[in-house]
């Protein structure tokens, strides 16, 4: 398996992975399955220098991805970013998470990243616990903050200082 930085081509398998997991309703706030055209400003706009997005790949495919994402677009915040990760369902539970997780805890010194955050929904106990095992806090707490098929859900904001 190699992690890499990700390319247009690889929009396809991103968007599969990440449209597998919205009829869950566990992980993402989207309520619709999105296209790769749809996605390809999201990618355009990360730089592997600053803001990466990687893939996971394996036998020739990808199997996961992980995202560092603006938190927010003023330059006082450049320092902070959100990470996103998804895994594809059969390799879940593989340790692939843990491994682009701890990719990212190391390398976000070298994009000048000191901060991480994680947006998660407070019924997804699976990936709070993940963060958890990190390092990661319980930053803050939005109540009923989305509404996913009429029931209105928390979201839990969940951060890692990685420099003093």
């Amino acid at each position: 398996m190699t992690i890499r930085d990700a390319r247009e081509a690889d929009l396809p398998a991103i968007v599969a992975i990440y449209n597998s997991i919205i009829p869950g309703r566990m992980v993402t706030a989207d309520l619709e399955p999105v296209t790769a055209a749809s996605r390809l400003p999201w990618l355009q706009a990360h730089h592997p220098d600053r803001r990466p997005v990687w893939v996971a790949e394996a036998e020739g495919r990808v199997i996961g991805w992980l995202s560092f994402d603006t938190f927010y677009a003023r330059a006082a915040y450049d320092g902070t970013a959100m990470i996103a990760i998804y895994v594809e369902a059969g390799k879940r539970r593989t340790g692939l998470g843990r491994l682009l997780l701890e990719r990212a805890i190391t390398r976000a010194p070298q994009l000048a990243v000191h901060t991480l955050l994680g947006y998660i929904f407070a019924h997804n106990e699976p990936s709070l616990r993940f963060f958890a095992r990190f390092g990661f806090e319980r930053w803050a707490h939005l109540p009923r903050i989305a509404n996913l098929d009429g029931v209105e859900r928390d979201l839990i904001i969940v951060g890692r200082r990685l420099t003093a």
